[in-house]
């Protein structure tokens, strides 16, 4: 009962629950997003993640007013209220801060209960936290979803949200009700609502095909966006979640190109017959970051989002690769083995004061700034290949994985998750896994092929 204390000295400011679930908040607008002013989480700071551990948190079936048909799947809306709860159960189980059971091992509730819960039947289950909600079709085929939070130790409503989508779009109000149970409940930022680029591989390990392609953040709703006949490297998602940043290699010869998610159209933002690596945005979504291989040395660069000429930001013999801006936009981690072999180095936006930050032995590459500022991801290099943070300054370095070879972090928007991908020894086969700051909570994310190079996209409105 550590959450139950949490909980009692907590101060709530609650929105109050309409009396019948019809009348839950609905969002006409695509892209959906809730209609209620952001969640403002638990006044106060849990410092110790393992006040969590034991938090049990039950996610029964979503009701339904009536089982109707619908486009969403083949089994009508009682079998849909059942998959949002098993999406929102996965969410939760999978960021280590929780311990819920989901709708295969619950009773399911009656339309009628998602206001108004039996606080006794999940009394009885020790439960702590209880997530309901109702799926609804409406006259113009649209879907209805709605989310309510209840503490069921205090027996009280928490949180609530509603929204409405086009019948293909039921998989993102799970994601958005288990990323308002996740925010109300630690105050942290969300992050389930995202999705993922990655670099998606096929053939041989000594010819392999890459295309660009885009899932979501569980995995689900694959798409390749690129055909595969140029090789694609290194993307990265825009600030405004809109564009695509990546490297292809047609006929040998590297281009920076925009693709845009929408319109499925790209613009070249530079092009070189020299090797290019690593192309990355400005966080105001105006610059990009690359390397480039010139005479032998390798150098940073920074071009406008709109192309032009290009900057040259290192200078310093040896390699210089892989910057990624800190989240103000002042500094850059890039990766250089000037020294002797690679490790970290900050330098100012405008390249200046460029300092190395990684001592702790071995090498160190692929930098990623966390969105929150306050750390840095890389693979650490020392016999395995290790995905490791350390604080910008280059202290309180800490491995979070410990396999042959894990590589490219890439962070979610909250800071708390990361992404990389993994090579298997011999074979070669590469796939996209993720892990908490823990280190405890591991996952592979499923692709039909194999995976490398993820990038998390910024939360979706």
């Amino acid at each position: 009962m550590k959450f139950a204390a949490l909980l009692m000295t907590a101060a709530f400011s609650l929105a109050a629950v309409p009396a019948a679930a019809q009348q839950s908040p609905t969002i006409d607008e695509e892209p959906i997003a809730t209609s209620q002013e952001a969640p403002q989480g638990l006044s106060g700071a849990v410092t110790d993640e393992s006040e969590w551990q034991d938090l049990e948190i039950a996610i029964p079936g979503f009701a339904t007013n009536a089982n109707v048909s619908t486009a969403a799947n083949d089994a009508g809306t009682a079998a849909l209220g059942r998959d949002i709860a098993r999406v929102i159960t996965a969410d939760l189980q999978n960021n280590g801060l929780f311990r819920p059971t989901g709708p295969d091992s619950l009773p399911q509730p009656s339309f009628g209960d998602i206001t108004s819960p039996a606080y006794s039947v999940w009394d009885g289950r020790k439960a702590e936290m209880l997530v309901q909600g109702y799926v609804r079709k409406n006259d113009d085929d649209s879907l209805t979803v709605g989310c309510y939070l209840y503490d069921v130790l205090l027996k009280q409503p928490v949180e609530k949200a509603g929204w409405r989508l086009p019948p293909s779009d039921w998989r993102r109000a799970a994601h958005k009700c288990a990323d308002m149970v996740f925010s109300r409940l630690t105050g942290e930022n969300p992050f389930f609502d995202s999705r993922i680029a990655y670099i998606a591989e096929t053939g041989p390990k000594d010819n392999r095909r890459k295309r660009l392609a885009i899932m979501d953040s569980d995995g689900a709703n694959h798409r390749f966006l690129t055909s595969g006949n140029a090789t694609a490297l290194s993307p990265r998602y825009s600030p405004d979640y809109k564009q695509i940043l990546y490297l292809s290699y047609l006929d040998g010869n590297p281009r920076i190109y925009i693709y845009d998610i929408a319109s499925g159209t790209q613009k070249l933002i530079a092009q070189s017959e020299n090797p290019t690596f690593a192309p990355r945005w400005s966080p105001d979504g105006r610059w990009v970051l690359y390397s480039m291989a010139v005479a032998g040395n390798t150098d940073i660069y920074r071009v406008s989002a709109d192309g032009g000429e290009s900057v040259r930001l290192t200078s310093s013999p040896g390699i210089d690769v892989g910057g990624s801006f800190s989240p103000d936009g002042k500094q850059i981690v890039f990766e250089s083995d000037r020294s002797g072999s690679q490790q970290i180095y900050v330098m100012d936006a405008d390249g200046s004061d460029q300092r190395r930050i990684s001592f702790f032995g071995g090498r160190a590459a692929t930098p990623e700034w966390s969105p929150r500022g306050d750390q840095i991801a890389f693979t650490h290099i020392s016999g395995n290949f290790r995905i490791a943070t350390m604080s910008p300054n280059g202290k309180n370095m800490r491995h979070l994985t410990n396999s042959w070879q894990d590589e490219a972090p890439t962070w979610a928007p909250n800071g708390r998750i990361i992404q990389f991908f993994r090579t298997q020894r011999n074979s070669g086969e590469t796939s996209i896994w993720q892990v908490d700051l823990t280190g405890r909570n591991e996952r592979r994310l499923t692709t039909p092929v194999d995976g490398s190079d993820p990038a998390w996209g910024p939360i979706r409105d």
